[in-house]
């Protein structure tokens, strides 16, 4: 398997990827510079610092927004006009922001934070039904990527300073987490692990942060199963598309790299396309309003 480059987007922090299967479109952010892109195209430029997306089933797309100085929010935005209704608030310390997410099968969207410094536990994991806003857990330091098993009865979350891909049990019907244990440990040698997604066989595909490179995990062994080098050091996150659900996109990032980095890695920010062998889960798309466990 082969990283293609799709667009030379130079992205500062290149976030988020997620497919929206009804309109064939790859939302993707770039954190730094608060946009949203839709493939190679900015569909908005935004006030805030924008963490993550999703698409939403009756159109247009939920995000997670930060003003970097104690103000988060839950917003519906749609892409073409970029019109933002706040649907929920989110009360964290004054030097935090969102940073990965996604929604679960059931139509939550779930979000974490991290502190700007990336140094501080003070980053949690919440989840929005879009009545009330939940905090799962809370002491993470870089809240970064996270999926579900095909069955979607384990959770899989990444912090990524512990070097570790958790796993918890996941109620569907609450949406609640239990049990943490660690599925993966990151040997150093391979970068750090970002964002993450799950294919139909169960395995994770994990960017690796200053590792140019996408690893392939069995979650259930905790073994390595392939590695696919990228050109872009700082490689963030990626998640499956396309007609057939085998591509994958990965985006990358600028953030952080010298000049000798940059020269070695200058597609760095860049967005990636992989043709696999396998077919991903879908980006499930936020409900609004999901059903309560009775």
């Amino acid at each position: 398997m082969k990283a293609e480059l799709l667009f030379d987007a130079q992205a500062a922090l290149g976030e988020g990827p997620a497919w929206d299967a009804k309109s064939q479109t790859l939302y993707w952010v770039d954190i730094l510079e608060k946009r949203i892109y839709a493939g190679s195209r900015v569909v908005a430029q935004l006030e805030r610092f924008i963490g993550c997306l999703a698409p939403r089933r009756g159109g247009g797309l939920i995000a997670a927004l930060s003003d970097g100085a104690g103000s988060s929010f839950f917003v519906d935005l749609q892409p073409d006009t970029a019109r933002q209704s706040v649907l929920a608030a989110v009360h964290e310390p004054a030097a935090n922001r969102f940073n990965d997410g996604k929604c679960d099968p059931a139509g939550r969207f779930l979000a974490g934070t991290m502190a700007m410094n990336e140094s501080d536990p003070t980053g949690a994991l919440y989840s929005f039904d879009g009545k009330r806003v939940v905090k799962l857990f809370g002491g993470a330091t870089i809240s970064n990527g996270l999926t579900w098993s095909p069955d979607y009865k384990t959770f899989y979350y990444i912090d990524t300073p512990t070097r570790k891909v958790q796993a918890f049990d996941y109620d569907l019907a609450t949406g609640q987490v239990a049990n943490p244990r660690a599925a993966i440990q990151i040997p150093a040698s391979l970068g750090w692990a970002d964002g993450m997604t799950s294919d139909a066989e169960g395995n994770l595909w994990i960017a690796m942060w200053g590792g140019a490179q996408v690893t392939r995990w069995n979650p259930q062994t905790g073994r390595l199963l392939e590695q696919i080098p990228v050109p872009a050091l700082q490689t963030s996150s990626c998640a499956f598309g396309g007609k057939d659900m085998n591509e994958l996109y990965v985006t990358s990032a600028r953030k952080g790299m010298s000049a000798s980095d940059l020269k070695k890695y200058p597609l760095s920010g860049g967005l990636f396309k992989v043709e696999t062998k396998v077919a991903g889960l879908p980006a499930f798309e936020f409900a609004q309003t999901v059903p309560q466990a009775s």
